[in-house]
């Protein structure tokens, strides 16, 4: 990956975490809820009301990333 991609993206997340310190978070805690059969679903609700929601049922291949993205997240 270029590098100076990765130095902008880098400093929009930390824009984004300045932002939104919640979220930060729940994508923290969020992986200990998470097992083979669960559900994650994802909602957006666009500014005029119009939503769009899809859901995933995890698998075990999926928790393989959802670990590797949890070692990502700074450890409290």
């Amino acid at each position: 990956m270029n590098p100076i991609a990765m130095m902008k993206i880098k400093s929009l997340m930390e824009k984004f975490k300045n932002n939104h310190p919640k979220i930060t978070m729940f994508f923290a805690a969020a992986p200990d809820y998470i097992e083979e059969g669960s559900i994650i679903e994802l909602n957006i609700k666009s500014a005029d009301g119009k939503p769009i929601c899809t859901n995933i049922r995890v698998t075990k291949d999926d928790l393989e990333l959802i670990q590797a993205l949890k070692e990502m997240l700074p450890q409290k």
